[in-house]
């Protein structure tokens, strides 16, 4: 490194946006450069300092402070600091010191950078390379914005979101059976539309018991970070920014429909905030008649109207009768679906087309076919002649398989709601547990019927049905179902159990108890705990070796996590309504709960909790299978089922509310069946491209790539990584960290997992995949930055001559567009590389990338930088052939470019726009996005150009 003295100019190698820096101080082997472009200073150690001299050579053009500009033609050293002289485009003559450069100049080109001195280290030149092989090869995948989820990959759930994330704002309604995930299915769809571009701003509207649930379900699973509004955080935004509206304070905003329905000042502020994607949950409160709409639905109605995109999701889309079916399909679609009557027709009309399908699936379709010609009618008649004629010739030649299968996707395609209706079954998705129900009858305690009578007679019914409300104080002792859940733990010790109460208190207390006063490894987990108290415990119970045997959840247990490694769950009460309690057991029955769920439940064996668990056992039979009827059957029976419970109906009238609720559960339950739409359910999952998807995520995550790819990097930045336990690391910037922030990695920093399996069980770890923040962030910053775009290395090989010059570039297909447009899903390359020699030869070929990095050896800085400048004149010209030679390739790239997005985008719009003519859920504003988007991709194709990105100067030794 040269001698620094006051007046030169040097150039920062870790923060090149600063600018040409000027010596201002040289003193106690420290340097203080001023960087006058932006306004700072820096100090550095004289022995370390990483910077580099900048000397411009005869020849090139620079500028001065006051935007003077000249070519230099003579440069002379006067005492330590350079003097140029030049002439001007007029060619008149002048000379200025290079204290008076223009500091704004900044080396973008990376042999600019190469020829001021700033000379990377070949870990960071290949690095860079890889992130951008890395980058491409996702922005391809088929599974590109579905990865990044902490979620099983289960093929239905991706299926309907792969469907529906890469439509044009998307407006659908999400029906799937309770325990499907519908929640994950809208993260997954909104991710993959926030990751491309297709969506920036998304509101969901949900009832006020969910909000808590899916701001967790979106920040953990989707690392979505959205702000929840209410009446007080409005408030506070708007003193604290005068005139705001809150709705526009973020991106993602979460509320609850109460807020917006009693405010309509609210709700014309969110109306006015402008939002790509609107979620709805529970979307079938939404009451709606022809001659009335209530208050909730008239508030999601005006804010469908002025959002594109529309996600609605309910458990019930049938259940509440055609005209609320019908109510939700018109908020999606108002022009489609304006007429109720005209509905009701066309619903009867898909029949014959479901049953066609049903035909053609059977496993004796050939031989229906054969000896029915009725079925050549129909499908003639739905999809025309040509189809028909195929499928007879291919029925002659035994050769059906592949034609039905097209004749199904046809039928499915063009007719029913499964453009805008998605909805899976529990009996048509394999995977689910049996669920055993364990009962246990416990005599009331002493103190229950002694001291406290007079007290029970005027007992609410919460307290009825939470003892620990009336027993106060003395509960623990008093209560049997204390005693019973201690003997239970002490008999399963090897056995995990997930218990869960009404109330944190509750939890809290019981937690207590059975950790300091019968030595039981006990975690409890409430709504009164930290996000950051709730992972903790939460993985406490997860883990393998030395964890929880009892996890004590209060109801907010039942919300939004998912304890499928456990298969015991102990209702310490039950709660008043089915749909929740179908949430609790859902935390354990799940796709994937590799054993049975064990359901055991404690109760008094006289009273509100035995006549409520006979009505959910006898009348619903909601333990032992899932009931989708739950909340329609709770409503109807409810008059009847309060005064039971407060032991106001005797026996026998107690035994007809339960057999009378069996008999309306076996007619509701068996109606759905016979209603189920096969056309539709066909339509919510195709088998198999979900299991495409399915192994296309797996390829992408389950590759030990990433995480070389991530330890490389986390080591140049100087990211600290340790050892946790097997497949998990923790992640802390370090101290002499390369950069201010490293994006994505909290200052305490985070413990992370690569492993999907430890991601899903435990939830206080990342789960870092190629679209974790971290991981995306880093890849743009070393792809956006000048990182590793220049580097200079030896190599020993016999046919080359001791100093033999070579350079290494590599270009990139250079297209500014719109992000949502992902123009890179249509290049079929976007990285290019050249070698070449000072004979302008091309050894592209023979040089190899691999055949490179094996031989390179590293040159010091120094010495590198001295090579560089006497060889200027060489690398320019090596630049200008390598430049030449991928010039001449860019017309075939784009020339593909153009072909697959005819491919695409072409077939997809000629698909809809048939598809239009027989199927009116096809909108015209989707068909008419494909056809701009695809005129748009086309056109900023056409400007697309290959742009160097990085280069190498390769010596020969």
């Amino acid at each position: 490194m040269s001698e620094f003295i006051a007046g030169q100019r040097w150039i920062s190698n870790t923060e090149s946006s600063l600018g040409l820096g000027i010596v201002v101080e040289v003193a106690n082997r420290r340097v203080v450069i001023s960087y006058p472009a932006v306004e700072e200073e820096r100090t550095y150690a004289t022995d370390n300092a990483p910077l580099s001299r900048v000397i411009y050579p005869v020849g090139e053009k620079v500028s001065s402070a006051l935007g003077m500009k000249i070519t230099i033609e003579e440069a002379e050293e006067l005492d330590g600091c350079m003097v140029y002289h030049g002439s001007d485009r007029d060619g008149d003559m002048f000379s200025f010191e290079e204290i008076d450069l223009d500091s704004s100049v900044h080396f973008s080109k990376p042999h600019d950078r190469l020829f001021a001195g700033q000379v990377e280290k070949n870990s960071r030149f290949n690095l860079r390379v890889q992130s951008l092989k890395h980058q491409f090869n996702h922005f391809q995948s088929e599974s590109y914005g579905l990865i990044g989820g902490r979620v099983q990959l289960l093929p239905h759930q991706l299926y309907i979101a792969h469907q529906v994330s890469r439509r044009f704002a998307p407006r659908v309604l999400l029906a799937d059976e309770v325990g499907l995930g519908k929640t994950i299915e809208a993260g997954l769809i909104l991710h993959q539309q926030l990751v491309s571009g297709k969506a920036n701003r998304v509101l969901i509207v949900v009832p006020d018991s969910l909000v808590h649930q899916w701001l967790i379900e979106m920040l953990r699973r989707f690392n979505l970070r959205f702000s929840i509004l209410d009446e007080l955080r409005c408030q506070a935004l708007e003193l604290s920014n005068d005139g705001i509206n809150p709705f526009e304070s973020a991106q993602l905003v979460l509320c609850n429909l109460s807020f917006l329905k009693s405010s309509p000042d609210r709700l014309i502020q969110a109306l006015d905030a402008g939002w790509d994607t609107l979620v709805v949950d529970e979307a079938h409160h939404l009451s709606w008649s022809e001659e009335q709409s209530s208050p909730e639905y008239l508030c999601i109605e005006a804010l469908a109207r002025e959002v594109k995109g529309l996600l609605l999701l309910t458990a019930t889309p049938e259940q509440l009768g055609v005209n609320s079916h019908f109510a939700r399909l018109r908020l999606l679609d108002p022009d489609r679906y304006y007429d109720l009557e005209k509905f009701r027709e066309e619903e009867t009309s898909y029949q014959p087309v479901s049953k066609l399908v049903e035909q053609l699936l059977a496993e004796d379709a050939k031989e229906q076919l054969q000896d029915a010609p009725e079925v050549f009618q129909q499908l003639t008649t739905y999809l025309g002649a040509e189809t028909v004629a195929q499928l007879q010739e291919e029925l002659a030649n035994d050769t059906l398989e592949h034609a039905l299968d097209d004749a199904v996707n046809s039928l499915l395609d063009h007719h029913g709601t499964g453009r805008v209706l998605f909805r899976n079954t529990r009996d048509g998705v394999a995977g689910f547990p049996q669920r055993i129900l364990h009962s246990y009858a416990l005599p009331e305690p002493d103190l229950y019927l002694e001291s406290e009578k007079d007290l029970m007679a005027e007992a609410e019914l919460d307290q009825l049905l939470h003892p620990e409300l009336i027993l106060a104080d003395r509960w623990l002792e008093a209560d049997p179902r204390v005693e019973w859940l201690v003997d239970w733990l002490k008999q399963n010790r090897d056995q995990k159990a997930l218990v869960i109460c009404a109330y944190a208190e509750t939890a809290k207390s019981l937690e207590e108890h059975l950790r300091l006063y019968e030595g039981i490894r006990s975690s409890v987990f409430h709504e009164g705990m930290s996000l950051v108290n709730r992972d903790r415990a939460a993985a406490y119970f997860a883990d393998e070796d030395e964890s929880a045997q009892v996890l004590i959840c209060s109801e907010i247990g039942s919300e939004g996590r998912n304890f499928q490694f456990a298969s015991n769950l102990v209702l310490f009460d039950l709660p008043l309504n089915p749909d929740l309690l179908e949430q609790r057991i859902g935390r354990l029955d799940r796709i994937g709960q590799r054993n049975d769920v064990q359901i055991h439940v404690p109760y008094y064996e006289f009273g509100a909790q035995a006549l409520l668990l006979d009505w959910y056992h006898e009348g619903l039979n909601c333990f032992e299978r899932a009931c989708p009827a739950g909340q329609v059957l709770f409503d109807q029976f409810l008059d009847r089922l309060i005064p039971a419970l407060y032991s106001e109906l005797d026996e026998a009238e107690q035994e007809l509310l339960i057999s009378d609720t069996r008999a309306a559960t076996d007619t509701l339950l068996a109606d759905l069946q016979q209603g189920r739409d096969r056309l539709l359910e066909l339509n919510s999952c195709n088998t198999v491209k979900a299991a495409d998807i399915v192994e296309s995520v797996e390829q992408t995550t389950a590759s030990n790539e990433l995480s070389r790819y991530m330890e490389r990097l986390f080591d140049q930045f100087g990211v600290e990584q340790q050892h946790h336990s097997s497949n998990c690391i923790i992640l802390t910037p370090g101290e002499h960290m390369h950069c201010e922030s490293f994006p994505g990695l909290p200052e305490d920093g985070v413990t992370a997992t690569y492993n999907r399996n430890i991601a899903l069980s435990r939830e206080d770890m990342q789960f870092l995949s190629w679209e974790h923040p971290i991981v995306s962030g880093a890849l743009d910053m070393v792809i956006d930055s000048e990182f590793g775009n220049t580097a200079l290395c030896s190599i020993k090989l016999p046919p080359l001559k001791p100093g033999t010059l070579l350079l290494e570039a590599i270009f990139t297909v250079h297209c500014t567009a719109p992000k949502q447009m992902q123009i890179q899903r249509y290049l079929p390359q976007t990285l290019t590389r050249v070698v070449v020699d000072t004979n302008n030869a091309d050894l592209s070929g023979i040089l190899t990338e691999k055949h490179i990095n094996n031989l390179a050896e590293r040159v010091g800085k120094r010495q590198a930088v001295e090579i560089v400048k006497h060889t200027r004149a060489e690398v320019t010209k090596m630049v200008d052939f390598a430049e030449t030679i991928a010039d001449k390739q860019a017309p075939d790239i784009i020339d593909a470019a153009n072909a697959k997005v005819e491919e695409l985008l072409g077939a997809e719009e000629s698909r809809l726009v048939a598809l239009a003519a027989v199927n009116p859920n096809i909108r015209e504003d989707e068909i008419a996005f494909v056809s701009e988007t695809k005129a748009a991709v086309l056109d900023h194709l056409a400007a697309a150009q290959l742009k160097l990105d990085a280069v190498r100067v390769i010596i020969a030794t």
